[in-house]
Protein backbone atom coordinates (compact mmCIF):
# COMPACT_ATOMS: atom_id res chain seq x y z
CA UNK A 1 0.00 0.00 0.00
CA UNK A 2 1.15 3.27 -1.04
CA UNK A 3 2.13 5.99 1.74
CA UNK A 4 0.08 8.59 0.32
CA UNK A 5 -3.35 6.30 0.98
CA UNK A 6 -4.34 6.96 5.12
CA UNK A 7 -7.07 5.26 6.91
CA UNK A 8 -9.41 8.34 7.30
CA UNK A 9 -12.06 6.92 9.24
CA UNK A 10 -9.89 6.10 11.77
CA UNK A 11 -7.57 9.13 12.17
CA UNK A 12 -6.38 10.35 15.36
CA UNK A 13 -6.30 13.87 16.41
CA UNK A 14 -3.30 15.66 14.96
CA UNK A 15 0.30 16.78 16.97
CA UNK A 16 1.20 20.49 17.56
CA UNK A 17 1.71 21.88 14.03
CA UNK A 18 5.82 22.35 13.13
CA UNK A 19 7.32 24.40 11.17
CA UNK A 20 9.46 21.92 9.85
CA UNK A 21 7.70 18.61 9.61
CA UNK A 22 9.49 15.21 11.03
CA UNK A 23 11.59 13.44 8.85
CA UNK A 24 14.38 14.59 5.86
CA UNK A 25 11.22 16.33 3.64
CA UNK A 26 11.16 19.82 3.84
CA UNK A 27 8.54 21.68 2.58
CA UNK A 28 9.97 24.88 3.18
CA UNK A 29 12.80 24.75 1.35
CA UNK A 30 10.87 23.39 -1.50
CA UNK A 31 9.27 26.57 -2.02
CA UNK A 32 12.33 28.57 -2.56
CA UNK A 33 12.29 25.95 -6.18
CA UNK A 34 8.76 27.88 -6.77
CA UNK A 35 8.89 31.68 -7.88
CA UNK A 36 4.84 32.10 -6.90
CA UNK A 37 5.72 31.78 -3.79
CA UNK A 38 7.82 35.05 -3.52
CA UNK A 39 4.30 37.19 -4.02
CA UNK A 40 1.78 37.96 -1.50
CA UNK A 41 -1.86 38.19 -2.29
CA UNK A 42 -4.14 40.64 -0.96
CA UNK A 43 -1.19 41.49 1.00
CA UNK A 44 -0.75 38.17 2.53
CA UNK A 45 1.57 35.43 1.58
CA UNK A 46 0.23 32.63 -1.14
CA UNK A 47 -1.65 29.81 0.36
CA UNK A 48 -2.28 27.73 -2.60
CA UNK A 49 -4.50 24.59 -2.04
CA UNK A 50 -5.75 24.54 -5.43
CA UNK A 51 -3.21 21.57 -6.71
CA UNK A 52 -5.79 19.43 -8.03
CA UNK A 53 -6.50 22.15 -10.60
CA UNK A 54 -3.11 22.89 -11.68
CA UNK A 55 0.31 22.66 -9.74
CA UNK A 56 2.92 25.76 -9.68
CA UNK A 57 5.84 25.45 -11.80
CA UNK A 58 9.67 24.95 -10.20
CA UNK A 59 11.91 27.49 -11.66
CA UNK A 60 13.99 24.67 -13.17
CA UNK A 61 10.78 24.02 -15.91
CA UNK A 62 10.71 27.86 -16.27
CA UNK A 63 14.32 27.68 -17.46
CA UNK A 64 13.63 24.85 -19.47
CA UNK A 65 11.22 26.09 -21.86
CA UNK A 66 12.63 29.30 -21.64
CA UNK A 67 16.18 28.69 -22.94
CA UNK A 68 14.75 26.39 -25.48
CA UNK A 69 12.66 29.17 -26.89
CA UNK A 70 15.56 31.60 -26.45
CA UNK A 71 18.55 29.55 -27.42
CA UNK A 72 17.38 26.01 -28.89
CA UNK A 73 14.36 26.52 -31.19
CA UNK A 74 13.26 24.33 -33.55
CA UNK A 75 10.45 22.59 -35.79
CA UNK A 76 11.79 18.87 -35.23
CA UNK A 77 11.82 15.26 -37.36
CA UNK A 78 12.20 17.36 -40.74
CA UNK A 79 15.29 19.16 -40.52
CA UNK A 80 18.68 18.67 -41.56
CA UNK A 81 20.25 21.87 -39.47
CA UNK A 82 22.04 22.10 -36.26
CA UNK A 83 18.55 23.43 -34.54
CA UNK A 84 16.60 21.11 -35.70
CA UNK A 85 18.42 18.01 -35.14
CA UNK A 86 18.99 19.57 -31.58
CA UNK A 87 15.30 20.25 -31.40
CA UNK A 88 14.09 16.92 -32.25
CA UNK A 89 17.11 15.07 -29.46
CA UNK A 90 15.24 17.30 -26.44
CA UNK A 91 12.10 16.03 -27.73
CA UNK A 92 12.94 12.46 -27.84
CA UNK A 93 14.62 12.42 -24.73
CA UNK A 94 11.50 14.14 -23.27
CA UNK A 95 9.85 10.46 -24.88
CA UNK A 96 12.56 8.71 -23.09
CA UNK A 97 11.71 10.39 -19.15
CA UNK A 98 8.68 9.73 -19.69
CA UNK A 99 9.01 6.09 -20.40
CA UNK A 100 11.34 5.90 -17.36
CA UNK A 101 9.17 7.53 -14.87
CA UNK A 102 6.11 5.24 -16.15
CA UNK A 103 8.48 2.70 -16.54
CA UNK A 104 7.15 1.80 -19.79
CA UNK A 105 8.53 -0.91 -21.72
CA UNK A 106 9.38 0.59 -25.29
CA UNK A 107 9.77 4.47 -25.91
CA UNK A 108 7.32 4.27 -28.82
CA UNK A 109 4.22 3.41 -26.48
CA UNK A 110 4.74 7.08 -25.23
CA UNK A 111 2.32 9.44 -26.94
CA UNK A 112 2.70 12.78 -26.40
CA UNK A 113 -1.17 14.90 -26.26
CA UNK A 114 -2.65 18.24 -24.81
CA UNK A 115 -3.33 16.35 -21.77
CA UNK A 116 -5.46 13.59 -20.47
CA UNK A 117 -8.77 14.29 -22.07
CA UNK A 118 -7.25 14.53 -25.13
CA UNK A 119 -5.39 11.03 -24.44
CA UNK A 120 -9.15 9.64 -23.29
CA UNK A 121 -10.37 11.20 -26.93
CA UNK A 122 -7.73 9.68 -28.39
CA UNK A 123 -8.40 6.07 -27.26
CA UNK A 124 -12.41 6.15 -27.92
CA UNK A 125 -11.82 7.20 -31.38
CA UNK A 126 -9.69 4.76 -32.43
CA UNK A 127 -9.88 1.54 -30.47
CA UNK A 128 -13.25 2.49 -29.62
CA UNK A 129 -14.57 2.97 -33.35
CA UNK A 130 -12.75 -0.27 -33.84
CA UNK A 131 -14.18 -2.34 -31.30
CA UNK A 132 -17.60 -1.32 -29.90
CA UNK A 133 -19.98 -1.98 -31.87
CA UNK A 134 -24.06 -2.35 -31.59
CA UNK A 135 -25.21 -3.52 -28.28
CA UNK A 136 -21.42 -3.77 -26.82
CA UNK A 137 -20.96 -1.66 -23.26
CA UNK A 138 -18.07 0.41 -21.51
CA UNK A 139 -17.49 -0.01 -18.08
CA UNK A 140 -16.95 3.43 -15.88
CA UNK A 141 -17.19 4.09 -12.14
CA UNK A 142 -19.46 6.88 -10.70
CA UNK A 143 -16.49 9.04 -9.49
CA UNK A 144 -15.29 10.03 -13.25
CA UNK A 145 -14.45 13.17 -13.93
CA UNK A 146 -16.57 14.30 -17.15
CA UNK A 147 -13.23 14.05 -19.14
CA UNK A 148 -14.24 9.87 -18.73
CA UNK A 149 -17.90 10.13 -19.33
CA UNK A 150 -18.19 12.49 -22.09
CA UNK A 151 -16.18 10.58 -24.72
CA UNK A 152 -17.36 7.47 -23.69
CA UNK A 153 -21.19 8.49 -24.30
CA UNK A 154 -20.20 9.45 -27.37
CA UNK A 155 -19.18 7.00 -28.99
CA UNK A 156 -21.70 4.97 -27.17
CA UNK A 157 -24.22 6.90 -28.73
CA UNK A 158 -22.63 6.94 -31.93
CA UNK A 159 -22.34 3.06 -32.03
CA UNK A 160 -25.64 1.88 -29.89
CA UNK A 161 -23.60 0.68 -27.37
CA UNK A 162 -24.25 1.14 -23.36
CA UNK A 163 -22.39 3.15 -21.02
CA UNK A 164 -22.55 1.15 -17.47
CA UNK A 165 -21.68 2.83 -14.26
CA UNK A 166 -19.91 1.16 -11.44
CA UNK A 167 -21.89 2.19 -8.30
CA UNK A 168 -20.13 3.81 -5.24
CA UNK A 169 -21.20 4.38 -1.73
CA UNK A 170 -21.68 7.26 1.17
CA UNK A 171 -18.44 7.16 1.87
CA UNK A 172 -17.10 7.93 -1.72
CA UNK A 173 -15.50 4.40 -2.20
CA UNK A 174 -16.32 1.97 -5.14
CA UNK A 175 -18.93 -0.93 -4.47
CA UNK A 176 -16.49 -3.23 -5.62
CA UNK A 177 -18.93 -6.50 -4.87
CA UNK A 178 -20.87 -4.99 -7.78
CA UNK A 179 -17.54 -4.74 -10.07
CA UNK A 180 -17.07 -8.37 -11.60
CA UNK A 181 -20.72 -9.17 -12.04
CA UNK A 182 -21.10 -5.75 -14.55
CA UNK A 183 -18.59 -7.22 -16.59
CA UNK A 184 -20.11 -9.28 -19.48
CA UNK A 185 -19.22 -10.86 -22.73
CA UNK A 186 -20.22 -7.59 -24.10
CA UNK A 187 -17.89 -5.37 -22.07
CA UNK A 188 -15.28 -3.88 -24.69
CA UNK A 189 -13.70 -1.62 -22.31
CA UNK A 190 -12.95 -0.44 -18.63
CA UNK A 191 -11.95 2.93 -18.22
CA UNK A 192 -11.01 4.28 -14.63
CA UNK A 193 -9.54 7.02 -12.63
CA UNK A 194 -6.79 6.03 -10.77
CA UNK A 195 -7.51 9.06 -7.95
CA UNK A 196 -11.12 11.33 -7.84
CA UNK A 197 -9.98 14.41 -8.25
CA UNK A 198 -13.45 15.32 -6.48
CA UNK A 199 -13.01 12.89 -3.44
CA UNK A 200 -9.52 12.04 -3.12
CA UNK A 201 -10.77 8.24 -3.88
CA UNK A 202 -7.70 6.20 -4.18
CA UNK A 203 -8.95 3.24 -6.66
CA UNK A 204 -7.47 -0.29 -6.10
CA UNK A 205 -6.48 0.01 -10.32
CA UNK A 206 -4.11 -2.53 -10.12
CA UNK A 207 -6.96 -5.37 -8.36
CA UNK A 208 -9.74 -3.66 -10.43
CA UNK A 209 -7.05 -4.22 -13.74
CA UNK A 210 -6.22 -7.93 -12.79
CA UNK A 211 -10.15 -8.79 -12.57
CA UNK A 212 -11.25 -7.19 -15.78
CA UNK A 213 -8.23 -9.22 -18.03
CA UNK A 214 -9.64 -12.46 -16.38
CA UNK A 215 -12.55 -11.82 -18.37
CA UNK A 216 -10.34 -10.58 -21.24
CA UNK A 217 -11.25 -6.76 -20.83
CA UNK A 218 -8.82 -4.07 -21.40
CA UNK A 219 -8.38 -1.37 -18.89
CA UNK A 220 -7.49 2.49 -19.43
CA UNK A 221 -6.53 4.23 -16.25
CA UNK A 222 -6.80 8.08 -16.11
CA UNK A 223 -3.56 8.65 -14.03
CA UNK A 224 -3.89 12.78 -14.19
CA UNK A 225 -4.53 13.17 -10.07
CA UNK A 226 -2.38 10.02 -9.23
CA UNK A 227 1.09 10.23 -10.66
CA UNK A 228 2.01 13.50 -8.70
CA UNK A 229 1.28 11.58 -5.27
CA UNK A 230 1.71 7.98 -5.99
CA UNK A 231 4.31 5.96 -7.73
CA UNK A 232 3.13 4.74 -10.92
CA UNK A 233 4.52 1.52 -12.93
CA UNK A 234 2.36 0.39 -15.63
CA UNK A 235 3.57 -2.90 -16.09
CA UNK A 236 3.18 -3.26 -12.85
CA UNK A 237 -0.28 -2.18 -12.72
CA UNK A 238 -0.69 -4.12 -16.47
CA UNK A 239 -2.74 -1.57 -17.52
CA UNK A 240 -3.94 -1.16 -21.36
CA UNK A 241 -3.99 2.26 -21.63
CA UNK A 242 -3.04 5.48 -19.10
CA UNK A 243 -3.22 9.02 -19.34
CA UNK A 244 -1.06 11.83 -17.20
CA UNK A 245 -1.11 15.46 -17.37
CA UNK A 246 1.57 17.65 -17.25
CA UNK A 247 0.48 20.62 -15.77
CA UNK A 248 -0.91 18.73 -12.94
CA UNK A 249 2.66 17.38 -11.68
CA UNK A 250 5.02 20.96 -12.46
CA UNK A 251 4.89 21.21 -15.90
CA UNK A 252 3.74 23.19 -18.58
CA UNK A 253 0.07 23.36 -19.84
CA UNK A 254 -0.83 21.69 -22.96
CA UNK A 255 1.34 18.72 -22.58
CA UNK A 256 0.40 15.66 -21.87
CA UNK A 257 1.21 11.50 -22.17
CA UNK A 258 -1.38 8.50 -23.17
CA UNK A 259 0.54 5.42 -22.54
CA UNK A 260 -0.53 2.15 -24.36
CA UNK A 261 0.67 -1.03 -25.10
CA UNK A 262 2.34 -1.34 -28.19
CA UNK A 263 0.42 -3.90 -29.70
CA UNK A 264 -2.69 -2.29 -28.86
CA UNK A 265 -1.62 1.15 -30.39
CA UNK A 266 0.30 -0.49 -33.65
CA UNK A 267 -3.25 -1.72 -34.55
CA UNK A 268 -5.36 1.57 -33.54
CA UNK A 269 -6.04 3.89 -36.90
CA UNK A 270 -4.46 7.12 -36.18
CA UNK A 271 -6.73 9.72 -34.49
CA UNK A 272 -5.68 12.59 -36.69
CA UNK A 273 -3.99 13.71 -40.22
CA UNK A 274 -1.69 15.58 -41.43
CA UNK A 275 1.90 16.28 -40.99
CA UNK A 276 4.63 13.29 -39.34
CA UNK A 277 2.31 11.18 -39.33
CA UNK A 278 2.68 10.02 -42.78
CA UNK A 279 5.46 7.64 -44.55
CA UNK A 280 4.04 8.61 -48.14
CA UNK A 281 0.93 10.40 -49.69
CA UNK A 282 -0.43 9.89 -53.07
CA UNK A 283 -4.45 11.75 -53.66
CA UNK A 284 -5.16 7.61 -53.78
CA UNK A 285 -3.45 6.45 -50.87
CA UNK A 286 -1.27 7.30 -47.37
CA UNK A 287 0.64 5.06 -45.91
CA UNK A 288 0.82 6.15 -42.12
CA UNK A 289 4.30 6.26 -39.94
CA UNK A 290 5.14 4.15 -37.50
CA UNK A 291 3.95 4.58 -33.60
CA UNK A 292 4.28 7.25 -31.45
CA UNK A 293 4.26 9.47 -34.76
CA UNK A 294 1.34 8.00 -35.95
CA UNK A 295 -0.57 9.69 -32.94
CA UNK A 296 1.00 12.82 -32.95
CA UNK A 297 0.62 14.98 -36.36
CA UNK A 298 1.44 18.19 -36.64
CA UNK A 299 4.02 20.37 -35.32
CA UNK A 300 3.81 18.88 -31.30
CA UNK A 301 4.13 20.85 -27.98
CA UNK A 302 8.00 20.54 -28.38
CA UNK A 303 8.61 23.31 -25.61
CA UNK A 304 5.44 21.57 -23.99
CA UNK A 305 7.58 18.17 -23.99
CA UNK A 306 11.25 19.77 -22.80
CA UNK A 307 9.13 21.46 -20.05
CA UNK A 308 7.13 18.12 -18.29
CA UNK A 309 10.53 16.56 -18.90
CA UNK A 310 12.44 19.14 -16.58
CA UNK A 311 9.47 18.67 -14.38
CA UNK A 312 9.59 14.77 -14.07
CA UNK A 313 12.98 15.03 -13.58
CA UNK A 314 12.73 17.41 -10.44
CA UNK A 315 10.12 15.38 -9.02
CA UNK A 316 12.52 12.33 -9.14
CA UNK A 317 14.74 14.62 -7.40
CA UNK A 318 12.68 14.12 -4.34
CA UNK A 319 12.06 11.05 -2.00
CA UNK A 320 8.79 10.26 -2.88
CA UNK A 321 7.82 8.02 0.56
CA UNK A 322 8.82 11.46 2.61
CA UNK A 323 6.98 13.29 0.00
CA UNK A 324 4.18 11.18 0.13
CA UNK A 325 4.34 10.97 3.73
CA UNK A 326 4.64 14.61 4.17
CA UNK A 327 1.34 14.97 1.90
CA UNK A 328 -0.61 12.35 4.03
CA UNK A 329 0.12 14.63 7.02
CA UNK A 330 -1.34 17.58 5.58
CA UNK A 331 -4.22 15.75 4.79
CA UNK A 332 -4.74 14.25 8.18
CA UNK A 333 -4.09 17.32 10.27
CA UNK A 334 -7.07 19.35 7.46
CA UNK A 335 -9.47 16.40 7.77
CA UNK A 336 -9.01 16.98 11.54
CA UNK A 337 -9.48 20.41 12.25
CA UNK A 338 -12.54 20.40 9.86
CA UNK A 339 -14.29 17.78 11.48
CA UNK A 340 -14.38 19.72 14.52
CA UNK A 341 -16.36 22.21 12.73
CA UNK A 342 -19.90 21.09 13.50
CA UNK A 343 -20.96 23.55 10.15
CA UNK A 344 -18.43 21.33 8.28
CA UNK A 345 -19.55 18.52 6.16
CA UNK A 346 -17.04 16.35 4.48
CA UNK A 347 -17.62 15.20 1.19
CA UNK A 348 -15.38 12.13 0.12
CA UNK A 349 -14.23 10.07 3.17
CA UNK A 350 -13.08 7.05 2.05
CA UNK A 351 -10.57 4.01 3.40
CA UNK A 352 -7.85 5.32 0.58
CA UNK A 353 -7.59 9.06 -0.33
CA UNK A 354 -5.14 11.10 -1.48
CA UNK A 355 -4.31 14.87 -1.41
CA UNK A 356 -8.32 15.70 -1.61
CA UNK A 357 -10.53 17.27 1.00
CA UNK A 358 -13.34 18.24 -0.37
CA UNK A 359 -16.35 20.17 2.02
CA UNK A 360 -19.65 21.76 2.34
CA UNK A 361 -20.49 24.66 4.94
CA UNK A 362 -23.83 25.18 6.77
CA UNK A 363 -25.94 27.03 4.14
CA UNK A 364 -22.85 28.66 2.73
CA UNK A 365 -22.43 28.46 -1.03
CA UNK A 366 -19.24 27.08 -2.12
CA UNK A 367 -18.53 29.75 -4.14
CA UNK A 368 -19.13 32.31 -1.28
CA UNK A 369 -16.39 30.54 0.88
CA UNK A 370 -13.88 30.41 -2.19
CA UNK A 371 -14.57 34.45 -2.53
CA UNK A 372 -14.04 34.93 1.37
CA UNK A 373 -10.75 32.56 1.33
CA UNK A 374 -9.35 34.33 -1.65
CA UNK A 375 -9.55 37.81 0.28
CA UNK A 376 -6.72 35.85 3.23
CA UNK A 377 -4.75 35.24 0.22
CA UNK A 378 -6.12 31.53 0.07
CA UNK A 379 -6.84 29.59 -2.97
CA UNK A 380 -9.08 27.03 -3.03
CA UNK A 381 -11.40 25.48 -6.02
CA UNK A 382 -15.23 25.69 -5.86
CA UNK A 383 -17.83 23.72 -7.53
CA UNK A 384 -18.47 20.62 -9.00
CA UNK A 385 -14.48 20.05 -10.15
CA UNK A 386 -16.26 18.82 -13.60
CA UNK A 387 -17.63 15.48 -11.69
CA UNK A 388 -21.27 16.58 -11.77
CA UNK A 389 -22.54 12.58 -11.08
CA UNK A 390 -20.64 13.02 -7.72
CA UNK A 391 -22.06 15.95 -6.64
CA UNK A 392 -25.90 14.67 -7.74
CA UNK A 393 -24.85 11.51 -5.83
CA UNK A 394 -24.42 13.19 -2.68
CA UNK A 395 -27.11 15.56 -3.48
CA UNK A 396 -25.18 18.86 -3.63
CA UNK A 397 -24.35 21.55 -6.43
CA UNK A 398 -20.84 22.14 -5.45
CA UNK A 399 -18.18 21.69 -2.71
CA UNK A 400 -15.62 23.34 -1.92
CA UNK A 401 -12.50 21.61 -2.21
CA UNK A 402 -9.07 22.24 -0.80
CA UNK A 403 -5.90 20.02 -2.34
CA UNK A 404 -2.85 19.49 -1.34
CA UNK A 405 1.22 19.15 -2.63
CA UNK A 406 4.56 18.66 -1.74
CA UNK A 407 5.44 22.41 -0.93
CA UNK A 408 2.33 23.29 0.88
CA UNK A 409 3.12 23.44 5.04
CA UNK A 410 0.66 23.02 8.27
CA UNK A 411 0.43 26.54 8.53
CA UNK A 412 -0.90 26.54 4.95
CA UNK A 413 -3.65 23.89 6.90
CA UNK A 414 -4.14 26.24 9.54
CA UNK A 415 -4.68 29.61 7.46
CA UNK A 416 -7.25 27.26 5.73
CA UNK A 417 -8.89 26.70 9.22
CA UNK A 418 -8.47 30.24 10.47
CA UNK A 419 -10.73 31.55 7.21
CA UNK A 420 -12.97 29.02 7.53
CA UNK A 421 -13.96 30.20 11.01
CA UNK A 422 -13.87 33.82 9.59
CA UNK A 423 -16.69 32.27 6.24
CA UNK A 424 -18.86 31.09 9.76
CA UNK A 425 -18.32 34.57 11.18
CA UNK A 426 -19.38 36.78 7.91
CA UNK A 427 -22.66 34.55 7.47
CA UNK A 428 -23.62 34.28 11.37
Amino acid sequence: MSTTWNEATSMTASPITEQHPPGDFDPWRVREDFPIFRQRIRGKPLVYLDNAASTHKPQVVIDAVSRFYGEEYSNIHRGVHYLSQQATDLYEDARRTVRQFLNAKHDEEIIFVRGTTEAINLVAQTFGRMNIGEGDEVLISAIEHHANIVPWQMICKEKGASLKVIPMDQHGDLKLEQFEAMITDRTRLVSLVHVSNALGTVNPVKEMIATAHRHGVPVFIDGAQSVQHLPVDVQDLDCDFFAMSGHKIYGPTGIGVLYGKKALLEDMPPYQGGGDMILSVTFEHTVYNDIPYKFEAGTPNIAGAIGLAAALKYFQGHDITALAAHEERLLHHATENLRNIDEVRLIGTAKQKASVLSFTLCAVHPHDIGTILDQHGIAIRAGHHCAQPVMQHFGIPATARASFSFYNTMEDVDALVHAIHSVLEVFS
